[in-house]
């Protein structure tokens, strides 16, 4: 939260509230994905969210239940120079409840902790519980905005909620960082999916399509010359078979999400290496295929993990060496020798 750190007079809430707040680099994304005059932010927490959505938003509402906390955030929206933003000391539910106005939009960034289980990322266990709450928070909206865990389970989500129109998964610096469902009463028609990885220059890479994906026909190969691995939005967002079919490169093994191509493939939406050997996975055979002493080590598909691949090579971490242990397709375990490509 660079802004808040280079702000005079900023006050800070106990280390539980600032926990759960969005970075300033997730919260402008997230701004950019809703277009409206009015909303209410009725989990308001921190306030990063509301100010970034104050930037494109006319009317703003910041609900808060903890009356210290939401007394922080209006006095640091003085000090930030924010004008349009009404914290309100209130539960959001309650204030709506009590409240004749309808707004474009309702986001919410459920809670997730509670008394018996310390961190959830099941929705029942959220608070609010939305699944109970859809149907009032549809009389004060069309439109919800959701930001849930990236732990979160996709497909148990969609059982849960009803009318989701977009799911974005939001990685920063190739970390997942947020799941965010933007549901809209009345709408059947089929989900899109976007996968967005932000990297340290505010580029963002955004990947899309159908979901659930359609069943497509894909090709499979040995590794090639060059190999690729997916961002870690694109593997959170389950899009394994249409990187694939998008970008016309074949899979190494079906449940491997590891991808190849004779030729250089630049767009690739991750992390691609120019392949130098293949070799079967066996303690000898590492030996005698590796002199390196230090290695970064992926697991794909395998057996193993990466510590007691470590156990047993006795390759430290780092260097500018990239091993892949995963299967092929004759469901062979392999390594893959491997130097990044820029």
């Amino acid at each position: 939260m660079p802004t808040w750190f280079s702000t005079r007079n900023i006050l800070y809430p106990p280390k539980l509230n600032i926990e759960q707040t969005s970075s300033e680099a997730t919260a402008f994304f997230k701004s950019n994905l809703i277009h409206v005059d009015s909303l209410i932010d009725i989990t308001g927490g921190f306030g990063v969210d509301c100010f970034y959505f104050s930037k494109g938003i006319h009317k703003v509402i910041h609900c808060e239940i903890n009356e210290k906390l939401s007394k922080i955030v209006s006095h640091n929206y003085k000090q930030l120079g924010i004008t349009n933003i009404q914290t309100v000391a209130l539960d959001g539910i309650s204030f709506l409840q009590n409240n004749n106005s309808y707004f474009d939009c309702i986001y919410i960034d459920p809670s997730r902790r509670n008394d018996t289980k310390g961190k959830v990322f099941l929705i029942q266990d959220c608070q609010p519980n939305i699944p109970a709450n859809i149907d009032f928070l549809f009389t004060k909206s069309k439109t919800i905005f959701i930001k849930y865990s990236p732990m979160l389970d996709i497909s148990l989500a969609l059982e849960e909620l009803k009318f989701v129109k977009e799911i974005h998964v939001v990685a920063l610096k190739n970390e997942v960082k947020e799941l965010l469902f933007i549901v809209e009463k009345g709408f059947t028609e089929t989900i899109k999916m976007f996968a967005h990885n932000m990297q340290n220059n505010s580029k963002v890479t955004t990947f899309s399509f159908e979901y659930p994906a359609l069943k497509k026909e894909i090709k499979y190969s040995f590794p090639a010359e060059f190999l690729y691995e997916p961002n870690a939005a694109i593997l959170k967002s389950g899009g394994f078979n249409e990187v694939a079919f998008q970008y016309n490169i074949a899979k190494l093994h079906p449940h491997s999400h590891l991808y190849t191509s004779p030729t250089f493939l630049s767009e690739f939406p991750g992390r691609k290496f120019k392949i130098q050997k293949i070799f079967k996975y066996h303690k000898k055979n590492i030996r005698k295929e590796i002199s390196e002493k230090q290695a970064n080590i992926s697991v794909r598909n395998f057996p193993k993990s990466v510590a007691q691949i470590r156990k047993e090579t006795k390759l430290k971490d780092g260097g500018s060496l990239y091993l892949f242990f995963t299967k092929n397709m004759n469901n062979e375990l392999i390594v893959i020798h491997t130097h990044k490509v820029l």
